[in-house]
């Protein structure tokens, strides 16, 4: 039997960093530039799950250039 892990919609700044293996400095640089979606829900700052995977297609997109 396989088991899959379900994935989390939203991911915290934190979690975003680890998947994402960069600073907390450089994920607010991409946020202010625009280059990483965010969503608030209060006044938390959550990243969706699919921004995560839009940013890794721009890194990718742009390392072909």
């Amino acid at each position: 039997m396989t088991t899959v892990a379900a994935r989390k919609a939203l991911w915290k700044i934190p979690e975003a960093m680890e998947l994402l293996s960069i600073s907390r400095t450089v994920i607010y640089e991409q946020i202010r530039a625009g280059r990483l979606r965010t969503v608030k829900c209060g006044r938390t700052r959550l990243v969706p799950d699919g921004a995560i995977a839009e940013y890794v297609a721009l890194l990718e997109r742009e390392a072909g250039r």
